[in-house]
This record gives structure tokens, sequence and C-alpha cells, in this order.
């Protein structure tokens, strides 16, 4: 490249604008952030949040409106003395110094009682356990009832005479009755009573019972006979005589019988 065509190029009209269009843009970037950011942030403007504890909705939404601030239901919950939908809580507080355009978060109150799912504890906890786990989750809970089974154990939940199961959703308000075991058996239950022998305990039980059946044994019984001897004087003892005859005993062979006028096979070796 030549010094004429670079200074040619240098004092061309299509590189000057290009230049003056970039440094416009930057300002105007500039001046957008500064002015800009002030204007959403409302820069320098505060207002005081209202006390809208226990309005209803309608009431603390047109209150909020009058100072530019939303109103968003972040949860509800359940007071039976208040009006449905009033507000129970507000976030941020009431006398809160906050910038215009801010959410203001409300807690209000059901329309109707909550129901709650029954969590697992029949069959399956102490009635200690089941009563703080109810407690807990806000239920009503009576005297517990006392039916044939192991002691304090939780054996069902009853809910105005009907058998609840885990999982069913019953409202706070209703009064549940524990079913816990007293400690006694059920008298309709029926009892197997098993032979012990027939278990068996380990191979040494085994050895000493295959032991016992290939040794036969067999008791002496004895008879025993008393006589009585009468006395002339009625002042001497009676004697008593003991006899003991022993039985018979049969006899086990250890081989078949021979026939007699016959001679045992020869055994041949192997």
């Amino acid at each position: 490249m030549t010094a004429k065509n670079f200074i040619r190029k240098i004092i061309s009209p299509y590189l000057w604008l290009n230049l003056v269009a970039m440094a416009v843009i930057v300002v105007l970037l500039s001046l957008g952030l500064r002015y800009g950011l002030d204007l959403y942030t409302h820069h320098g403007q505060t207002v005081e949040v209202p006390t809208i504890l226990h309005k209803t909705y309608n009431e603390a939404e047109d209150m909020l409106d009058q100072v530019h601030l939303q109103i968003v239901v972040s949860d509800t919950d359940y007071v039976k003395t208040l009006p449905p939908d009033c507000v129970l809580e507000q976030s941020p507080t009431p006398g809160d110094i906050v910038k215009p355009g801010r959410i203001v978060y409300v807690k209000i109150n059901a329309s109707q009682t909550p129901r709650r799912p029954l969590p697992d504890v029949i069959d399956n906890s102490s009635l200690r356990d089941a009563q703080s786990k109810l407690l807990a989750m806000g239920f009503l809970l009576g005297d517990p009832e006392y039916i044939p089974g192991e002691r304090e154990w939780v054996y069902g939940i009853k809910c105005q005479g009907k058998q609840l199961s885990t999982g069913d959703r019953v409202s706070i308000e209703d009064q549940l009755i524990i079913q816990v075991g007293d400690g006694r058996r059920d008298m309709s239950q029926t009892v197997s009573f098993v032979d012990a022998n027939s278990y068996y305990f380990g191979e040494e039980e085994d050895e000493e019972e295959t032991t016992t059946k290939s040794r036969p044994h067999y008791k002496r019984q004895t008879e025993t006979r008393e006589t009585h001897s009468e006395s002339s004087d009625a002042s001497s003892p009676t004697n008593v005589s003991t006899v003991v005859k022993p039985l018979d005993i049969p006899s086990v062979s250890a081989s078949p019988s021979i026939p007699s006028g016959q001679a045992p096979a020869p055994v041949k070796a192997e």
C-alpha cells in the first residue's frame, strides 16, 4: 500500500461516519443506563407499608394500590375465630420503608378447615410416638381406646366412628381416637400347641436321636406283691414282705435263625 492510498482511506467520509455513529451509541447507552436505572429502582422514592392485618384480601389490595405496592398470596392458614380470606401475616411488616412497586407477601385465612393426610403410625409406632406426630401436624386427639393386644402399640385410628387408613385426609377439627393394645391377648384368638419333639435344634440332637433308635432299650419291670399276716395279738405290727420277680425280657438275635441240620453257607472272600 502506498502512502497516497493510506491517506485517502484515512480521510474517507465512510470511516469517519462509522466512528461518529459508534460514539453516539456509546453516549446513548451511558445516558440510558444512568437515568433508566434510577427510574427502574425508584431512586430517592420511598413509601411506608400500611397495616393490612385482619383485612380482607380485596381491602388489602386496594390499600396497597394507593401506595403503589403489589400484593401476592404466599400461603394459607386457618384460624377459626377470624373470617375467611382475611390477612393473617404480611411481609414486609407494617411501617417498613420500601420503594414503590415492592411486592408484599401475605398469608390469608382459609375458607374451610384444612384437611391433612394421616401419617404412617398405624401398626408402625407406639402410643407416645403416634401422639407426638399427630399433635405436631395439628390434629385433635381424644382419649385412647384400649383393645386386646400388645401393650402401648397402635393398632388403629378412628374418626367419627370410622376406621382410618394411612394417607386418608382428615380435618384438623375432627377428633381422632387412637386404638392401643392393653397387653392382654384376645380370647377369640386360637393358640396351636406344637410338640417340641418335632423340632430339630441342631446336629447334636439329631445324632442323639439316631443313636437312641439304633440301640433298643428295655426297662426291667418288677412286680411287687404284698402279703399281710394277721397276728392274734392286736398290738403286734403288720408284717409286709415284698417279693421281686423279674419279668421275661425278649432276646434280640443279631442274625436270622438257621434251621437245624443245615450248616451255614460258607463266606466267599472277595
